[in-house]
């Protein structure tokens, strides 16, 4: 399995960061309309992506490897532009955000009970799950603005798996191989978990995406393959 080194994945998030700031921002004064079950769930997930990352932050310094730290640095960074977006979507419909939610903070508590490889394991059901959402999310509504809000995020986070994949094959390449079958159950069921979830409390949303429950759930749970074997390849 071919890495890029974590100072390739500096030079790229560098790179997106100058992208970013050199190009301008969406017509948020144009407004966005859509149906209010579409702006319930994007108040839902605009909280998951509004942490500091300061958790994961020191972990990552822990870990002793400066180029990783800083590479988790600028991916904390993209998953706050991200809740921007979103904050500034909602402000252009006419929402308010909200200022918790009962699924994030689990979430986040289980995170921080954890080392660095089973945090990531953990944030990346929130990765995959959420490549289902924004995906459905810019092809699912008419709104020119919520499109273009969703595409941009989609992009980040179809680049953020794979950064997070690279760590976590490093890290079970030394894992025996019965630890490795068992990683592996238990994140597919971690997954499955949380797409259930998804799918029952944004179950309306998902109706007027044109994906439905059952769909969203089915999708995701396929998406597990590749980042499976991307990971895990050598611990099983």
């Amino acid at each position: 399995m071919i890495t890029r080194g974590y100072e390739a994945w500096v030079r790229d998030f560098e790179d997106e960061r100058e992208r970013r700031a050199a190009a301008p921002e969406p017509a948020w004064e144009r407004g966005a309309r859509v149906d209010t079950a579409i702006w319930r769930s994007v108040r839902r997930f605009q909280i998951g992506e509004s942490g500091d990352g300061a958790n994961l932050v020191a972990k990552a310094d822990r870990a002793g490897d400066a180029p990783y730290a800083r590479a988790v640095r600028l991916f904390v960074a993209e998953e706050q532009n991200h809740a921007r977006l979103l904050g500034l979507l909602l402000d252009a419909g006419g929402v308010s955000p909200l200022a918790s939610h009962w699924s994030d903070t689990v979430f986040v508590r289980l995170r921080r009970l954890l080392g660095l490889r089973l945090e990531l394991l953990v944030l990346m059901v929130a990765e995959v799950v959420a490549l289902r959402y924004y995906r459905a999310l810019r092809d699912g509504t008419d709104d020119g603005l919520t499109t273009q809000v969703a595409g941009a995020i989609l992009a980040d986070e179809e680049r953020h798996v794979p950064f997070h994949c690279e760590r976590l094959r490093e890290a079970f390449a030394r894992v025996p191989r019965p630890v490795g079958r068992l990683v592996l159950l238990g994140w597919r069921a971690l997954l499955l978990a949380a797409a259930l979830v998804v799918a029952c409390d944004h179950g309306s949303a998902l109706r007027g995406f044109g994906v439905g429950r059952v769909r969203f759930v089915r999708d995701v749970v396929a998406s597990a393959g590749p980042v499976v074997r991307s990971v895990l390849d050598r611990a099983v």
